[in-house]
């Protein structure tokens, strides 16, 4: 497996981030992104979860919640990737993946797009 650390891999996250258009990161609301070490034990190849209400479901009622949550998992991906180049791509489209989530995209249009 190859060795990154938490801090390391955190850094990578931020800037994936900070490649997502600036138009497209001015309309993202109430979410927080995260890193955490390894998903749930129910599915330990996940690398990446959406949790929340996506953009496209919210309407009067979304007031007073807690943020959507994105969180990005350091284990799975370093499990998946042989080298820090497959690291950094992966997780980019792991962030975009879970970004389009946000916005009410589904797996089957994201898989379609080349972001599985």
């Amino acid at each position: 497996m190859l060795e990154m650390t938490r801090e390391e891999f955190e850094e990578l996250v931020a800037e994936a981030l900070d490649r997502v258009p600036p138009e497209l990161m001015r309309l993202m609301d109430n979410v927080a992104v995260f890193v955490e070490d390894e998903p749930p034990s129910s599915d330990r190849e996940l690398l990446g979860l959406y949790e929340g209400t996506p953009l496209t479901e919210r309407g009067e009622w979304y007031a007073g919640v807690l943020p959507d949550r994105i969180t990005v998992y350091r284990g799975p991906t370093l499990r998946l990737c042989a080298t820090r180049e497959d690291v950094v791509a992966e997780t980019e489209i792991t962030v975009v993946h879970e970004i389009a989530h946000h916005f009410g995209i589904d797996d089957a249009r994201l898989h379609a797009l080349g972001y599985g």
